[in-house]
């Protein structure tokens, strides 16, 4: 087996929650959750027994959402679907860190953390790539870009199956475009992980053809198709 086909990216939610995000984790027999304000994403045993379902609602709480990302697996009757979304999982085919023509250096790309949540949230309510929670942040390395003191463009890690680190919230303001910012930030943090031996990798909806391009043009290929898909808790 390639690497490019290795069996933990098909389900990274999981993996993540009982390896590097384990801290952030929180369990019940066969599911698995993070923290709210961490993020949605739960997982459950992928054999077919309701077992694990029972765990995630008993974990959840009644009525509550669980964005089970790429299950392949339905709950049993009584569960409200909430949303179903056809995208593709891409992971770095390698070669030379990417960079833009005409792009600026990356003297103004700086580091995000607990003191620029505000901003960070302000930026995630203006052009919407995705959940994006108080304590997000935690889960890997947010990079960011200010202009005239505000925060106009940033990206970060967020799973962290084995071996390999989602690359994940890459947004820019409508103001901001055409600067080459995203392909500065998603070309940092594949330096950073690259650096510490792993590999990068990310997950984009289908209708959005312009950042396909773009990380296609950044060495990504896509490895599957996948449906995102969220439900409510009986």
């Amino acid at each position: 087996m390639t690497n490019d086909d290795d069996p933990v990216l098909d389900d990274p939610v999981g993996q993540s929650l009982g390896g590097q995000h384990a801290h952030l984790a929180r369990r019940l027999g066969r599911a698995a959750t993070y923290h709210a304000d961490v993020a949605t994403f739960s997982s459950v045993s992928t054999d077919r027994n309701a077992e694990g379902w029972t765990d995630l609602a008993g974990l959840l709480g009644p009525g509550a959402f669980a964005d089970m990302f790429n299950c392949p697996v339905v709950p049993p009757p009584g569960w409200e679907p909430v949303f179903s979304l056809e995208g593709r999982q891409m992971i770095w085919s390698g070669g030379a860190r990417p960079d833009p023509p005409g792009a600026e250096s990356d003297a103004d790309v700086i580091e995000l953390g607990a003191d620029s949540v505000t901003e960070m949230l302000d930026l995630i309510a203006r052009t919407e790539p995705g959940p994006f929670w108080p304590r997000t942040h935690e889960l890997g390395a947010y990079l960011g870009v200010h202009d005239d003191g505000s925060l106009v463009a940033m990206a970060g890690e967020r799973l962290r199956p084995p071996g390999w680190t989602e690359i994940s919230a890459v947004c820019t303001v409508p103001d901001a475009r055409g600067r080459g910012h995203a392909s500065r930030l998603v070309s940092a943090l594949v330096t950073r992980i690259v650096a510490r031996g792993e590999r990068p990798f990310l997950h984009v909806a289908e209708t959005n053809t312009g950042a396909i391009a773009l990380y296609e043009r950044l060495g990504f290929k896509t490895r599957r198709q996948m449906t995102f898909r969220g439900f409510r808790t009986p």
